[in-house]
């Protein structure tokens, strides 16, 4: 998807997103290897509340002590629990957070200095982030195979990890929304190989961008 006339910043921009449980952890740090800067917004939704900052503060302000920890972090399992049993709170959550990860997320990426920038954001259209992407790419496995991951990873219930799986859009979706689709149901050298072909295709389309 070619969005560049959307675009606020300079770079190249490739967004990858996939489902819970699917790698993109692991084909991120691929294009890391190829020193190619990496934007994750999970990593940036967690510096927005960080200690001390002004998203942190106004969640506690919000919704009292009961969701810090003693050390003053946000209490991540209380916060989810409040919210998933009230939508209007998770809306106002929602309201109050992704501004703050849209701009830090607009910012890291005009700021890379890498051939282009790898965007990472699971819910990537959900959100209406592939705007600020020139092309898109979605990391791929069959449900069961989420299931196992995220369970084994995160410690949870098959129930809770289907329900978080339910809420995300649907792998035709994604896959029929996507530039570019990588099968990691498979051995990591497989896969390696696979972003590597991509990577200088990637190369080819910035270099003709910016010609």
């Amino acid at each position: 998807m070619n969005a560049s006339t959307h675009k606020p910043m300079k770079n190249w921009v490739l967004g990858l997103t996939g489902g819970i449980g699917c790698g993109k952890s692991a084909v991120s740090a691929m294009f890391e290897k190829l020193a190619i800067t990496v934007v994750d917004a999970d990593i940036i939704a967690r510096h927005v509340v960080k200690p001390h900052s002004p998203g942190l503060a106004a969640i506690s302000e919000h919704f009292g002590a009961q969701v810090l920890n003693p050390d003053g972090s946000l209490n991540r399992a209380q916060l989810r629990e409040i919210i998933f049993a009230d939508t209007a709170q998770k809306t106002w959550l929602n309201n109050l957070l992704h501004p703050l990860i849209r701009e830090k997320t607009l910012t890291d990426l005009h700021s890379a200095n890498s051939a282009y920038v790898v965007l990472v954001a699971p819910l990537l259209f959900e959100n209406g982030l592939e705007q600020y992407c020139d092309r898109t790419l979605v990391i791929d496995v069959p449900v069961e195979i989420q299931l196992k991951r995220t369970i084994a990873r995160d410690n949870t219930s098959e129930q809770q990890a289907r329900s978080i799986i339910a809420a995300q859009m649907s792998r035709e979706d994604k896959r029929h929304r996507a530039d570019d689709v990588i099968d990691n149901n498979r051995p990591l050298h497989l896969v390696e190989q696979d972003i590597m072909q991509l990577h200088q295709n990637y190369l080819q389309l910035t270099a003709k961008a910016n010609s």
